[in-house]
């Protein structure tokens, strides 16, 4: 006798409605977890967890799905939905508009861009700033940041132009040869066509910007500014305060060290990593 089927709740979670989809399609078609698992590249307990929202959605899964049954696009609906979902409300106005942007203009105060980090920088990160997490609650916020990376490997990718702070790159996280991967890694997007990386050294002197922000500019629609410190963020619309923050990261821009010594500098800062 097999194992009875967990009760699904698709009204708790749009997560929880892709595994309700998920089941109820499959078993239309007659397939079980493993015969679907045979034909993807998921293998079975990952299906059965989707099923259940146990775990987060995996990349690449949504769009597995609506090919194998011609499902019309619900499966990567629903991931967009459930990707915005485990945000916190704050945020979610955000990351509605960061895919639509045409130039993500960025200062980096405390660590490096989510939009940048490396898996192994990125999860060392979460670790430190939600220290009470177990490991699977540290994974599904990470595999949420790096859906979000997609965007710079789309067909038409925005140009990223970021301020990296003295401190990003001083202190360090994850250690010494994690720095360094991080560091190349942040070089890699420097030297592409799509990315500008800029050094705000100590020797800058001060400044007006107490906190990381990004400025999204748009081709059909007014610049926002998101402004975020730990645990909270803030998107200003408002004309008068996006211009105020404009001119702060203008600034900053002005101060930084030249893109080309950027890379230079960054390229020393890895190899005293590495030795």
């Amino acid at each position: 006798m097999g194992a009875q089927e967990r009760t699904l709740y698709p009204e708790r979670s749009v997560r929880d409605l892709f595994g309700f989809h998920l089941r109820r399609i499959r078993k239309e078609r007659g397939l079980s977890l493993a015969d679907l698992a045979a034909e993807l590249k998921h293998g079975k307990t990952v299906l059965a967890d989707v099923e259940t929202a146990d775990r987060p959605i995996p990349k690449g899964l949504a769009e597995e799905l609506d090919e194998f049954f011609d499902a019309g696009g619900i499966f990567g609906h629903l991931f967009k939905l459930a990707y915005l979902e485990a945000f916190p409300d704050w945020s979610r106005r955000f990351m509605e508009l960061e895919p639509l942007a045409s130039h993500v203009g960025k200062y980096a105060a405390g660590l490096f861009p989510g939009l940048w980090q490396t898996e192994e920088y990125g999860l060392a990160a979460l670790r430190l700033g939600l220290p009470r997490a177990d490991a699977a609650e540290i994974e599904q916020v990470w595999s949420t940041r790096a859906a979000r990376q997609s965007l710079l490997h789309s067909a038409d990718p925005p140009f990223v132009w970021v301020v990296l702070d003295e401190s990003v790159i001083r202190r360090q996280v994850g250690g010494p040869s994690v720095m360094a991967r991080q560091i190349a890694h942040v070089l890699e997007h420097a030297e592409g066509p799509h990315a500008v990386v800029q050094v705000l050294p100590f020797s800058a002197g001060g400044h007006g910007v107490g906190s990381s922000i990004t400025l999204l500019d748009f081709l059909d629609a007014p610049r926002v500014v998101y402004a975020e410190g730990y645990g909270i963020g803030q998107l200003l619309e408002s004309p008068a305060e996006v211009q105020a923050a404009a001119l702060a990261y203008d600034l900053l821009q002005a101060a930084a060290l030249p893109p080309e010594e950027s890379r230079v500098w960054l390229r020393c800062a890895m190899e005293e990593l590495r030795t």
